[in-house]
């Protein structure tokens, strides 16, 4: 295992937290749902905030991007994972605080990424094949096609979405590397492709649920999916005897997240703050819009 490639997830995994509370103040700012792609790309390029919650997450990515190409993908993505304590803990920030149930859910999901990590092999290769390109580029397709289908749905479905897109974007940089040729470009096209509907579909799930419950499933969507990609087809390696215990980590993640993630009611494991929030106090901003439904 490589402790540069570890250092890296877990600066990026920083970033992403911290990001993620701050695109939800962003978002819910506006009134009106962003269910437009056109449109949110439009009105994020005039948002300051919004860009700078982008730099944010660019320099997530760089460090991620290392981390995928020296760690195999289910460890790069569990590292990466541990954004999702921090977005817990941040969440504060926006007026929302989780009460002894939520962090016990949170708890099952890090010690299920935790088994993740202790369980990694060595990466596979970076992917070379001809047919790598077309098949996540086809994924991509398929992705706008599923945003297109369920952008009005809840925080649970569009952060599962969103998990699936910056899946796909983690498995594209497996197929980026040198020589550069037409199929490293493509594939590397790929990558920002993911990730803005990832990003959209995120954005609407922050503006009409609680952070928690958008992330949880958004972070195992995004460690599950490349985990088995890549144990599977890229090459990623287990270590000798861990495979149940990697089997139990995945398991473990999602039961947390799916736990974070289901809709309650007003005895939820989330409190909200109700005092009045201002520009340079983000954390009290009011939420427009309906009513959220709450997390455990």
């Amino acid at each position: 295992m490589s402790w540069l490639g570890l250092i890296a997830g877990l600066g990026g995994a920083l970033l992403f937290g911290l990001g993620a509370v701050a695109q939800a103040h962003g978002v819910r700012r506006v009134a009106e749902r962003p269910t437009g792609l056109l449109g949110f790309v439009r009105a994020s390029v005039r948002d300051p905030w919004t860009m700078g919650v982008v730099a944010a997450y660019l320099a997530g990515f760089v460090l991620h991007a290392v981390a995928i190409w020296l760690l195999p993908l289910y460890l790069a993505q569990a590292a990466t994972a541990m954004s999702f304590p921090v977005t817990a803990l941040a969440a504060a920030l926006v007026g929302e605080r989780l009460r002894p149930a939520a962090w016990a859910a949170v708890g099952v999901v890090t010690g299920g990424l935790v088994l993740l990590a202790i369980g990694s092999g060595e990466a596979g290769p970076v992917v070379s094949s001809a047919a790598f390109a077309p098949a996540v580029w086809l994924g991509v397709v398929a992705l706008a096609a599923l945003a297109v289908v369920g952008r009005h749905l809840g925080g649970g479905v569009l952060g599962t979405l969103a998990g699936l897109g910056y899946a796909g974007s983690a498995i594209a940089v497996r197929g980026t590397g040198t020589p550069v040729d037409l199929t490293v470009v493509a594939v590397a096209l790929a990558v920002p492709a993911y990730s803005l509907v990832a990003f959209w579909l995120y954005s609407l799930g922050l503006h009409s649920d609680e952070v928690s419950a958008a992330t949880a499933p958004m972070i195992v969507g995004q460690t599950f999916v490349p985990a088995l990609v890549g144990v599977l087809l890229l090459g990623d390696g287990v270590r000798a005897g861990w495979g149940p215990a990697v089997t139990a980590g995945l398991l473990l993640s999602t039961a947390g997240a799916a736990w974070l993630a289901a809709p309650r009611r007003d005895l939820a494991g989330l409190r909200r703050d109700d005092a009045p929030g201002t520009a340079s106090s983000p954390g009290r901003a009011p939420r427009p819009g309906p009513a959220p439904r709450r997390s455990p």
